[in-house]
């Protein structure tokens, strides 16, 4: 009996907080929308620089051998 009322009160204090994530996702999504696009901006440097970094390396490496 205990466990069927903790239940319910989970159940009416969490359902408007539910709803209220429900309705702010969206929003939240799209304020964090532009850290996203500068994820990717600045991991595509850093692959870059890498690449440059190790041009070196693979030049003098030479053909693999099939």
């Amino acid at each position: 009996m205990l466990t069927f009322i903790l239940w319910l009160l989970l159940f009416i204090f969490c359902w408007p907080l539910a709803l209220l994530v429900l309705l702010l996702y969206p929003l939240i999504w799209l304020v964090l929308l532009p850290f996203r696009l500068l994820g990717f901006a600045v991991e595509g440097v850093f692959e870059f620089l890498r690449a440059i970094l190790l041009l070196p390396a693979r030049l003098l490496r030479g053909k693999p051998v099939a």
